[in-house]
């Protein structure tokens, strides 16, 4: 099963809608349910699916360095693609991870599922909670 917030799922979608006719590829992370502020009635070690990274980060630096910054160490277990032509599966050319969230039109609740790197459905169980609150160090 994997786990990822509401209003998450919301943003990919109308992430994905946007993009139509082509395809939105975004790398998610995950916070553990323990750092939620909220009891969400899981292990605390259990990773929510809370926040996606834009494809362009740490691009300029991959390129010339060949090393991915966009990602931190430790996160990117899961993507998010969506796929225009209505196929709610993993597809050939899907970049894959450890779980792959796919959207097809008309990328509502029912047109979204998970899957693993095999193709297999993956159970996805949407929470009704925010993350932790981040900042930056002053």
């Amino acid at each position: 099963m994997i786990y990822v917030t509401r209003d998450l799922l919301t943003v990919l979608r109308e992430r994905a809608a946007s993009e139509d006719p082509d395809e939105a590829n975004l790398r998610l992370s995950a916070t553990p349910a323990g750092e939620f502020e909220t009891n969400l009635g899981l292990d605390p070690e259990t990773p929510v699916v809370t926040h996606f990274t834009l494809p362009s980060v740490g691009e300029s630096v991959s390129s010339v360095f060949g090393v991915d910054l966009g990602t931190p160490a430790g996160e990117g277990g899961a993507r998010f693609v969506s796929h225009p032509d209505g196929f709610l599966g993993i597809s050939r050319t899907d970049d894959l991870a450890g779980v792959v969230i796919v959207a097809v039109p008309p990328y509502d609740d029912d047109s979204v599922a998970a899957f693993d790197r095999a193709g297999d459905g993956v159970e996805l169980a949407v929470v009704d909670a925010e993350p932790p609150t981040e900042s930056v160090p002053e």
